[in-house]
């Protein structure tokens, strides 16, 4: 076994530190994943136990790939070789997500929250059903107290690790200890617990902390700015007694407030652990040197940053295509035919039917689509589907499969057609038996005589549609913004019968028989779009820009870099939260490793403004104009400390 080689001279000096805290500053596309490894894999040869090291990341994909690349450093060989040594070594280092190294310990521990070793874990789901067992035998009715609003609030208590009784109103803490004692009744943790629990059993038990600091000598951290508190202070209990305690991430990365997360855990880590070395990975691998400039100067608007100077040793490239668009549809349509002209452009020669095939699979899955929200979705996935072009969305339904989306649909059908019994299930299964009574019984009615604007609008008076939403999803707001997005697109209508035989359309269109194919390669090339592609398996990505962090594309656009989208509308007012769409931004636009495209309609985001002016190259396709924004909406007061 040898430490790990091919590391620049910043990534070298992070592997090679020995003892005492270190952070490591990871700008995008720097290889923080190689050096996290490397780093890994170094203490081992120097003769640290694995079992004395644990690497903690936030998915079990990460973790994965971590075992893997550890295992390739060594010369491992499979799991499928069951070699011993490969078994010792993966059996005895902990590399796994915080909930897993949450759920290890208390399956030893679990005596000291009232729980046995074989206890269950609940998801959300369970926790959910459980909860409103709590809720019923209180008597409380979902009117009186929303199960999703308490579970969030208990969730938030736990996550933070703040004190219930001054967080919680009197009922929601009645709540909140009924539930606990259900949890220990059931001899089972939530999520939430295989964190909090721990750091309480650590907090109250000196003894047993000491036993895990003196296991766990050497601590690695993927990711430190996702950290949430209680994650955070998990990991500050472990590492008090050595301080051998190495964290890599980009405070401009952290894009996830909304589940709890806290970059300033990142920023502050110097305060927390006095005399730690720093190390900043600032060559970018991935991107042109275009993307990474004007990336670099976005991120550099932000006030709250560890600053970074990104650069990169690869060529130029091309410039950033802007543009600026009359509408979402326009937008789309941008979209799907830069597409379709990329497929043109990097074709293999016609001749070899193979090579075509290959080129055009590989360009279409190298090419993203990312957005600010999932309403973004219905404008992109109809002109793809128009101008046939495979793709698939990662992380949620295409936007015709969503069930807010069916439901105002179903509606609308009833009021064309009163004998689709199909439509009408789909009423009686979702809604109230009186509710259902006057949708079936009015909407054949209206559906001679209002516009369809006025037909939808009546069905979510009449269901009170979105009040079923907040208390039934907690995602009722990205609901809510589906169903705008229908409106906006019906609006374009005058008469029901046609937009309903359109979505129709849209929908059958979405679904390719699973052997359909073109009849030649060279044919699917010419058009743009090689369904063989689709049948392999190759398809253009769709996605928010939150899903995308981690990943790579070699071509990426950024739908909807408008104001009031990209910074969303809900960030104003707020530096933080404008300042957390400026890292979204950021995020985006490092995706891209080759071609960047960024698209708006309307009033064009600020962030675009942030851009240096001669790296865009703007093509105008509307009455938007690309221009420098005003400046930001928010408040200059607000304690970043």
């Amino acid at each position: 076994m040898t430490k790990p080689s091919n590391l620049n001279e910043r990534q070298q000096e992070a592997v090679n530190h020995k003892n005492g805290p270190l952070l490591i500053a990871a700008g995008a596309g720097s290889g923080k994943t190689k050096t996290l490894t490397s780093r890994l894999a170094a203490l081992i040869a120097d003769g640290i136990k694995p079992e004395n090291i644990i690497a903690i990341t936030f998915t079990n994909k990460a973790a994965e790939e971590m075992r893997n690349r550890t295992s390739r450093i060594f010369n491992a060989p499979s799991d499928k070789d069951k070699n011993i040594q490969h078994v010792t070594l993966n059996n005895a280092l902990f590399v796994g997500t915080f909930h897993s190294l949450g759920a290890r310990i208390l399956k030893k521990e679990a005596k000291l929250v009232g729980r046995n070793s074989n206890f269950t874990i609940f998801d959300e789901d369970d926790a959910l059903s459980l909860l409103k067992k709590v809720l019923k035998n209180l008597n409380l009715s979902k009117d009186q107290q929303n199960p999703l609003a308490a579970r969030a609030r208990i969730s938030d208590v736990k996550n933070e690790l703040i004190k219930p009784e001054e967080y919680l109103n009197p009922r929601e803490l009645k709540i909140f200890e009924e539930y606990e004692q259900a949890l220990l009744r059931n001899n089972a943790f939530d999520f939430d617990d295989l964190i909090e629990k721990v750091v309480a059993i650590f907090s109250k038990n000196p003894t047993v902390l000491e036993k895990y600091q003196n296991q766990f000598q050497y601590i690695l951290v993927d990711e430190y700015q996702d950290v949430n508190p209680s994650q955070y202070q998990l990991v500050r209990l472990l590492a008090q007694k050595n301080r051998n305690i190495s964290v890599v991430g980009d405070d401009a990365q952290s894009i996830y407030a909304f589940r709890g997360s806290d970059f300033r855990n990142f920023l502050n880590f110097e305060k927390d652990w006095p005399n730690a070395k720093v190390v900043l990975l600032e060559q970018n691998y991935r991107s042109t040197s275009n993307i990474i400039t004007a990336a670099s100067a976005l991120i550099k608007n932000n006030k709250s940053q560890k600053p970074k100077e990104l650069w990169t040793e690869n060529t130029s490239g091309d410039l950033i295509k802007v543009a600026a668009c009359e509408d979402a549809e326009t937008e789309a349509d941008f979209i799907a035919e830069q597409i379709t002209s990329s497929l043109h452009q990097g074709k293999a020669p016609r001749n070899n039917k193979e090579s075509v095939i290959a080129s055009a699979s590989e360009a279409i899955s190298n090419t993203a689509i990312l957005y600010r929200t999932n309403a973004q979705s219905r404008a992109i996935e109809q002109a793809l589907i128009v101008a046939d072009i495979p793709y698939k969305i990662f992380g949620g339904l295409k936007f015709y499969e969503r069930k807010e989306v069916k439901d105002v649909v179903a509606a609308l059908r009833i009021a064309n057609n009163p004998k689709d019994e199909i439509s009408a299930e789909r009423l009686i299964k979702n809604f109230r038996k009186a509710e259902t009574e006057r949708l079936l019984g009015e909407l054949p009615r209206l559906g001679k005589t209002l516009k369809i604007l006025e037909l939808i609008n009546f069905f979510l008076t009449e269901t009170r549609y979105f009040d079923f939403l907040e208390k039934n999803f907690p995602n009722s707001k990205e609901r809510i913004e589906n169903i705008n997005e229908l409106i906006v697109f019906a609006s374009g209508f005058e008469n029901l019968s046609e937009f309903l035989e359109r979505v129709s359309l849209l929908q059958s269109a979405d679904r390719p028989a699973k052997n359909t194919v073109i009849a030649s390669a060279s044919e699917a090339i010419s058009r743009g779009s090689p369904r063989s592609a689709r049948d392999d398996g190759f398809a253009v990505n769709l996605m928010t820009i939150h899903l995308a962090k981690g990943l790579e594309f070699d071509n990426v656009f950024v739908a909807g870099c408008n104001e009031g989208i990209l910074p969303h509308q809900m960030s104003y007012g707020s530096m933080n939260d404008t300042e957390e769409e400026r890292r979204l931004m950021y995020v985006a636009m490092t995706r891209a490793r080759k071609n960047l495209y960024l698209s708006f309609y309307n009033l064009p985001s600020r962030f675009l403004g942030e851009i240096p002016p001669e790296l865009p190259e703007v093509t105008q396709l509307g009455s938007p104009q690309y221009q420098e924004p005003e400046e930001d909406i928010y408040t200059e007061n607000e304690d970043y400390a």
